[in-house]
């Protein structure tokens, strides 16, 4: 090869290295820009001169995958931190919490335990009853805007998701092409392909698979592909077919079906974090909340409907409240529905339902749980003929008036998740505030004896005793807690000893913490009774005295909420919950994120564009250039040297 072949080729060289060098440093602030290097080998065959092997993308498909994943969890983790920080600091609040406001209701019974008769003592329970169910309210419309909030996140992160899909199809497609024409590489078409990639990475966690040829395969973590080569596959934000209130995502697969996706899909990126929050959070502090309400408002009611009140009449109900919601799944074959009311209280929990009628029976699970409840409620006739579910403190009733119940129809049902919002004082009038007892229990006691009625309570449209009725002991074993109890209670009286008939309803037996309930006055007995003792039921005409409203006041530390608790101990457990969830939360997203950190530092060590390295190159590669130049220049004075010989 001759001296000017060889320079030229080393110029030549020289200025791609040049242009590679430029082109990193112009673009050491674009997003995604993987370094160049510019690979030099001699020529062939003969060799003497230099030529361009390759422009060489510095990008490390292990630690960019490692990249992604790390980023997709600590995505997840932000989009969680962001939303339960917002509940915590709500629940948390000193002021604007439920809390105080519970504080300041009982505060206000014991005002009026103080003066049952004071219209401003009876003002003041109606105005603190006003404010504490306002709060109840907000707080559950607070909690429905953070639903409506997330629905709105969702449809933006899959809008934001299949537009991304659907670009990485159509790079796909131009690099195989571009391949295919030219036999070149193309650095930025692979490098847009890959910032693609780990900004579908943030918002969801997907698998990438490479074909060969370097296509780019994407499927989501149960395996379904969101791309294969040149076609993508989109996802869809639907109202759930269960709970129509609720945004999921649904996939549309290459048969043109629409599946939708349960939640546990998604665990990564920003859409796994908002669904994460929604399931394990925000729904489970939405129905304790609603729980609580319940427990305020039935408590309450079955307490005051045991009082008087100033006109000498039963207390009525002091609060209202809704009842379970029941969602009949749009796909069902029927249009079968189920109601729901509230049978006990005490027994309600904050978990969903999900009935599914098979084989002619019904199989009741915990919405999410793959298994039936145990022992599985029994189905059973109304007096309309209508067939009946009870458990966990409800009874659900079938309504087929509109189609016969279909094989393989299923309903969700939520207890307590929006019962907080429809939580109401409907008592206004001072003097229906029932403070004084209605009926009671007088003891008249051997000496020794240490027997108690205590909890009397009344349920709602109880007959007043028309006389007094009076019950004696007999039969008294303190050894085994057992005792007889007769009574002159009229003939044909409705007696239960712990909501079942008894045997001899004229003398029952009982033992010591049983209740005794006749004609809807019921009363607990606790103490050792001795033969002779008597206890003497009859209506208390009084309007005066302040027994129901101490009981009411009671209340505040009576276990009315699921698994005994009180009110306040429900509320504290609530804020608690939430506070270590974001405890726990901020302290992985820390981790997650020094992790992320690290991983990025060693993925820009390999890729990033040094500029001081690149300055440096510039000039390393300017003095080959002039080097080249300057071969060139010898070559060009030979000539001129040997043409110059006469």
């Amino acid at each position: 090869m001759s001296l000017f072949s060889t320079g030229l080729s080393g110029l030549s060289a020289a200025q791609v290295a040049l242009q590679t060098t430029s082109t990193n440093i112009s673009n050491v602030y674009t997003p995604g820009y993987n370094r160049q290097i510019t690979q030099l080998g001699e020529t062939s065959p003969s060799g003497g001169g230099v030529q361009v092997n390759d422009i060489e993308r510095q990008f490390n498909q292990y630690i960019a995958s490692q990249l992604n994943e790390a980023t997709s969890r600590s995505s997840a983790l932000q989009a969680y931190d962001t939303q339960v920080s917002q509940l915590d600091n709500l629940l948390a609040d000193g002021e604007a919490g439920l809390a105080p406001l519970m504080q300041n209701f009982f505060s206000s019974l014991e005002d009026l335990s103080g003066a049952p008769s004071d219209p401003a003592a009876r003002q003041g329970l109606i105005g603190s009853a006003d404010t504490l169910t306002a709060q109840f309210r907000a707080f559950d419309s607070y909690l429905d805007d953070m639903q409506s909030g997330i629905n709105g996140q969702i449809r933006d992160e899959v809008t934001q998701i299949n537009n991304t899909t659907d670009q990485l199809a159509k790079l796909n497609r131009q690099i195989s092409l571009t391949q295919a024409k030219t036999g070149d590489i193309p650095n930025n078409l692979l490098n847009q392909r890959d910032h693609l990639v780990a900004d579908l990475s943030e918002r969801m966690d997907v698998k990438l698979s490479i074909q060969d040829g370097g296509t780019y395969n994407l499927t989501m973590a149960n395996g379904q592909p969101l791309v294969a080569g040149n076609r993508s596959y989109s996802l869809e934000a639907v109202a759930s077919s269960s709970d129509p209130t609720r945004t999921v995502v649904a996939y549309n697969d290459p048969g043109g079906s629409q599946i939708e996706l349960g939640e546990s899909t998604f665990e990564g990126g920003t859409l796994g974090g908002l669904m994460t929050f929604r399931s394990e959070t925000l729904d489970k502090t939405q129905s304790q909340v609603g729980q609580m309400a319940l427990a305020l408002a039935e408590g309450f009611n079955e307490q005051h409907r045991a009082g008087q009140d100033l006109n000498g009449a039963q207390g009525q109900d002091f609060f209202a409240i809704g009842s379970p919601s029941v969602f009949s799944n749009e796909k069902n074959a029927s249009d079968a529905s189920f109601s729901a009311e509230f049978s006990d209280f005490s027994a309600v929990t904050t978990s969903d339902y999900r009935i599914k009628y098979e084989s002619g029976d019904f199989v009741v699970s915990r919405a999410g749980s793959k298994q039936p409840l145990d022992p599985q409620p029994a189905v059973e006739t109304d007096a309309d003929g209508n067939k009946t579910l009870s458990f966990d403190g409800m009874t659900l009733t079938l309504d087929e008036s509109a189609g016969a119940i279909a094989e393989g129809d299923t309903f969700l049902i939520q207890p307590t998740k929006n019962l907080a919002g429809q939580l109401e004082n409907v008592i206004h009038d001072t003097s229906k505030i029932a403070a004084s007892a209605h009926v009671k229990v007088t003891p008249s006691l051997q000496t020794g004896s240490t027997l108690a009625a205590s909890s009397v309570k009344v349920e709602e449209g109880f007959a007043l005793p028309a006389s007094d009725i009076v019950m004696t002991v007999s039969n008294a074993d303190n050894a085994a807690g057992t005792f007889t109890l007769s009574h002159d209670a009229p003939t044909g009286s409705e007696v239960l000893v712990n909501g079942e008939v008894p045997a001899d309803p004229a003398n029952v037996q009982l033992s010591t913490g049983d209740t005794l309930s006749i004609n809807g006055v019921s009363m607990t007995f606790s103490g050792k009774p001795i033969d002779g003792d008597t206890l003497t039921l009859s209506s208390d005409p009084s309007s005066g005295d302040n027994r129901n409203a101490l009981a009411l006041q009671n209340l505040q530390h009576g276990g009315l909420v699921e698994g005994k608790a009180s009110l306040s101990e429900a509320y504290a457990s609530l804020v608690s919950d939430v506070g270590n969830r974001t405890n726990v939360v901020q302290a992985n997203l820390s981790a997650q994120s020094v992790l992320t950190e690290q991983l990025t530092a060693v993925q820009q060590s390999e890729s990033g564009v040094n500029l001081d390295e690149e300055a440096a190159n510039l000039i390393r590669f300017q003095q080959f250039y002039q080097a080249n130049a300057k071969v060139i220049q010898t070559g060009s004075t030979l000539l001129d040297t040997i043409l110059g010989i006469r």
